[in-house]
């Protein structure tokens, strides 16, 4: 081969491949220099011209857009003959194809170099065309570039196309320095129509088989959480995604209802929601509707539904789901164990509650705690106290809420040394200084009546809020010290502790307690302005104090202003009515809660049925009789007893006898509302032997049966039978001896009895006696024990010492008035009766209009007695009774006004009874209107054959008169029916 002087030879490739690496070096170094931040510049060496003299010329051209800078290097000098210059070895890496080793390129090879770096270009414009077409690698070589072979992965392609299997590097030096900007717009894209694609695939799948995706909808915790979830894979899918296919929203509402499945975790949380905010109703239907769309429960929904359960006291639905658990095999969890103790004691099953914490494999603290709450809901306290011990032998700690429920049951039962017992542990634990056991140690000692103790821990605390006010307030109430929790409710005021609901429950039934109205206006007035009244608990606490007030008109008002009734509701509005004497409202009211679907209770059924009583209205009183044999209370004791009770007082022994035979068990109440029945209907034998049958069953007489066995004696002349009653009276003062010489504290309950013991006896100093107890005790201010007082001062002829304790009460209520309205009339007081009626304050109802017209009958006063007698229904809106007529008859008749009277039975909204008769015929005989007296004698002895008061009277009236042969017909008539009456006789306490 020629070869030409000073040039190297063509052959001698070694010596062109040395220079051409270092032009390509040269200009890639200067184009680096003016290159920008973002782009990269690629070197494409082309045909060059060699000169000999300019020496060797390498053209670089360098393309950025549509700009070309051409970049010119000098070589050593050789010939001037022109070659194309093409380097041998050059690194596959640089030109973006497969990798091979750094070799030596042959000569040969290098040609046809240049032409593939013309296709590279092609290539990169193909890929942009359609990137679709290629397939990315790059994710791959990224996860992989951390492992040992990193440096073979970095040299694997970056795109491959599907097809024709051609190769591109993103990193290539030697690519167009446009592919890197116009890479990353086309990548982004790529990767938007790749997932559109794969979002696409993903609803199809969804639309193709919608049962197996869960719903979230409808009870998303946030906006990232999807919308559908696969149960299966756990694929996610959202609605309102900014991909997501526009047809979806459309196939979604053509969807059927019922096609997708909400998950469990969804149904769950509505669960949490419901029950958190004590919709119990509403989240039993949801449990429904979980189980009829075939969702199956989880653990945690078993915990909401069981606590849903026992919110709304459904038993029944709570043994339907203590079955789904036991066919799911979720009994055997403790939660669900302890969840299930706790429903069946708050629904009032304490024997399920047993069996299923017989049948946990294990328990914990919180199955213990919860099993004794449970035994305290129910009224167990005692048997929660065995449970607490047991729990300790078993080597269980007791916790916090262990101690509040136990605490709780000591309150209860009122069990004091227990309670102090507990005591001593909580200090031992360390937990005295707990808010909720602070508050449970001060509740159980005032519930204990304990004020002492409670008044300690009182002041230890060292916050003092309105949980701890409201126990100290229910502690003076409870020890009968209304007036003084009155003024510790100022205290707390004072102290800026604002009152919560319950402490004005307990406030209200102070005021009620010592018939404080005014104060109980301000309470409530300072109820509506905290917005309590909204409250149905408070409400009803409010009938309760303005009704034990008087203050029947006030009471309606907040009734009538009330959203929603409850049956407490009901049967305060129903009882005060009852109590104020207005029958007709109260049975007026009882058929509006019927018609109202209202579900009355026991204590509905007790009120209705004394509002007949007082009215004797007997046909009302059997249709609420035929209401009562169609529910539960049919064989309610007390219910039973004002049955017993309405028929005795409408005389209708028969019915009265029916309903005590058919009772299972007979207390001391049911014997005396028969023995005072027989004895308002004259049968005073039938009294007494009711009185020996009671004894036979051992039952101890109270107070109210010696009353009403002692009328008995005195209607049939049994002198024997009414000293057998009256030693037992006596032994009830005895006992009362017998108690304080064993140093036996006495509280309200014994002085009320004690007192009564001592009025029927006459026993003055004996009265006295126990009132200088009373005093000390410091139960003196209890208003039942003041109304006692008051009752035996004037049964007892000491009026001034009856009016002392009246004019002493700080509270006073209907029967406070009454009974000293009453004192004066036994005392022939009718002025001072209508002063004391007159004042401001006066609480009255059926009996205050009894007491009144008896105090003016006694004294004469018989215009006053007609003012008032016509405007007990005018003005007062209280129901005429036959026992007002019976005093109006009363007082007509001792002024001579026979005429007037008699008029009056014949109007009478009731039918007369054995007294309005005998007033009636007793007034003929002390005036000699023998007339007027044989209509009255003739429908006594109707109704009653076997009185004798009303042959004696008769008889007396024709021997006046002067008609012996009428005489002779009353006492053979007399001696027929066996009518005898023995001589009276009494008896005096001489020396003890």
């Amino acid at each position: 081969m020629m070869v030409m002087m000073g040039v190297p030879c063509l052959e001698s490739g070694k010596f062109w491949n040395s220079e051409i690496a270092k032009a390509a070096a040269t200009c890639e170094l200067e184009e680096s220099r003016r290159k920008t931040p973002d782009s990269r510049w690629m070197l494409s060496t082309k045909r060059t011209q060699l000169n000999s003299r300019a020496g060797l010329k390498v053209k670089c051209e360098v393309n950025k857009g549509q700009r070309e800078q051409v970049a010119e290097h000098s070589l050593p000098h050789s010939t001037g003959r022109s070659l194309d210059v093409i380097p041998n070895k050059i690194n596959s890496q640089e030109v973006g194809f497969s990798h091979k080793s750094s070799q030596e390129v042959p000569l040969e090879a290098g040609l046809s170099l240049f032409g593939e770096l013309d296709h590279i270009e092609q290539l990169w414009l193909q890929f942009f065309v359609n990137p679709l077409d290629w397939w990315d690698n790059r994710p791959n070589k990224a996860n992989q570039l951390n492992g040992a072979a990193s440096q073979e992965i970095r040299h694997f392609p970056d795109f491959k196309h599907k097809i024709t299997r051609e190769v591109l590097w993103e990193d290539s030096r030697l690519n167009p320095p446009w592919v890197k900007a116009k890479l990353a717009n086309v990548t982004g894209c790529r990767q938007q129509a790749g997932k559109e694609i794969m979002l696409e695939k993903l609803w199809r799948k969804f639309f193709s088989n919608p049962s197996q995706w869960w719903d979230h909808r409808f009870d998303k915790a946030n906006v990232r959480y999807p919308d559908f979830k696969h149960k299966e894979s756990q694929e996610s899918l959202w609605i309102d995604g900014r991909l997501t296919p526009k047809w979806v929203e459309a196939e979604l509402a053509a969807l059927s209802p019922g096609t997708l499945q909400r998950s469990v975790f969804s149904w769950n949380i509505k669960l949490s929601k419901f029950v958190k905010n004590r919709q119990y109703t509403q989240a039993l239907g949801l449990y429904q509707r979980m189980q009829t769309e075939g969702v199956l429960p989880d653990k945690l929904t078993f915990v909401r539904v069981l606590n849903a359960c026992a919110g709304a006291a459904d038993l029944l639905e709570g043994r339907h789901v203590h079955a789904r658990a036991n066919q799911s095999n979720y009994q055997e969890h403790m939660i669900v164990g302890n969840c299930l103790i706790d429903m069946y004691g708050k629904c009032g099953s304490i024997e399920d509650a047993c069996r299923v914490f017989d049948s946990m494999q294990t328990h914990d603290t919180v199955s213990w705690s919860v099993l004794i709450r449970a035994y305290m809901r129910c009224g167990h306290g005692e048997k929660g106290l065995i449970l607490f011990q047991q729990m300790q032998r078993e080597n269980f700690e007791p916790d916090i809420v262990t101690f509040v429920s136990i605490l709780n049951a000591c309150a209860n039962i009122e069990a004091l040394e227990e309670g102090r017992n507990i005591h001593c542990q909580v200090i031992q634990k360390g937990y005295e200084a707990d808010f909720f056991v602070v508050n449970c140690l001060l509740d159980m000692y005032a519930k204990s009546g304990s004020i002492e103790d409670a008044c300690k821990v009182f002041n230890s605390m060292s916050v003092q809020n309105e949980v701890a006010w409201s126990s100290m307030i229910g502690g003076y109430l409870k020890c009968g010290q209304g007036q003084k929790a009155l003024e510790l409710f100022g205290v707390m005021q004072q102290e800026g502790v604002e009152p919560d609901s319950v402490t004005f429950i307990v406030v209200l039934n102070a005021c009620a307690s010592v018939a404080a109205l005014e104060e109980g206006r301000r309470v409530h007035a300072e109820v509506v302005q905290r917005g309590w009244e909204s409250e149905i608990v408070v409400d009803n606490c409010l009938i309760d104090m303005y009704v034990k007030c008087g203050s029947i008109e006030d009471a309606c008002k907040v009734f009538n202003a009330m959203s929603r009734h409850t049956v407490i509701s009901w049967n305060a509005m129903i009882g005060g009515y009852a109590k104020c004497g207005r029958g007709t409202s109260a049975l007026d009211l009882f058929r509006r809660m019927q018609l109202e679907q209202a579900r009355p209770d026991n204590v509905t059924f007790v009120a209705a049925l004394n509002s007949c009583a007082s009215m004797l209205s007997l046909e009302e009183g059997r249709h609420i009789h035929n209401s009562i044999m169609q529910t539960e209370y049919r064989t309610n004791l007390v219910v039973q007893n004002s049955l017993i009770d309405m028929y005795s007082k409408c005389g209708n022994m028969i019915e009265a006898c029916r309903v005590f035979n058919s009772m299972a068990v007979h207390d001391a109440v049911c014997w005396s509302a028969l023995i005072g029945g027989y004895v308002k209907s004259g049968e005073g034998m039938n009294a007494l032997e009711a009185f020996r049958q009671m004894e036979l069953e051992c039952i101890e007489p109270d107070m109210v049966t010696f009353v009403g066995v002692l009328n008995a004696c005195a209607c049939i002349a049994a002198l024997e039978e009414g000293k057998r009653v009256h030693a037992k009276a006596e032994k009830a003062l005895e006992l009362f001896q017998q108690m304080q010489q064993n140093q036996v504290e006495a509280d309200s309950v014994t002085f009320v009895g004690v007192l009564t013991a001592c009025s029927s006896l006459a026993a003055l100093d004996e009265g006295r006696c126990v009132h200088e107890q009373a005093i000390a005790c410091g139960c003196d201010s209890d208003i039942f024990v003041a109304n006692c007082l008051i009752d035996m001062y004037a049964k007892c002829g000491s009026i001034e010492e009856a009016s002392n304790v009246f004019n002493g009460m700080q509270g006073r209520d209907v029967i406070s008035w009454n009974t000293m309205i009453m004192a004066y009339a036994m005392h022939g007081l009718g002025e001072a009766a209508l002063q004391l009626f007159a004042h401001g304050d006066v609480m009255m109802d059926k009996g205050t209009f009894v007491c009144l017209l008896t105090a003016l009958s006694h004294a004469g006063l018989v215009d006053e007695g007609e003012y008032y007698f016509e405007s007990i229904c005018a003005i007062y809106c209280i129901s005429i009774a036959v026992e007002h007529c019976s005093c109006m008859i009363d007082l007509l008749g001792r002024a001579g006004r026979l005429d007037e009277a008699e008029n009056l039975i014949n109007k009478m909204p009731c039918q007369p009874t054995l007294s309005v008769w005998t007033a009636l015929l007793s007034a003929c005989r002390v005036h000699d209107n023998l007339e007027i007296g044989e209509r009255a004698a003739k429908q006594l002895l109707n109704l009653h054959p076997d009185n004798t008061s009303g042959y004696v009277m008769l008889s007396n009236m024709y021997a006046a008169a002067g008609k012996w042969d009428s005489k002779g017909e009353v006492e053979h008539l007399r001696t027929n029916r066996q009518a005898f009456k023995s001589q009276a006789r009494t008896w005096i306490d001489a020396n003890n």
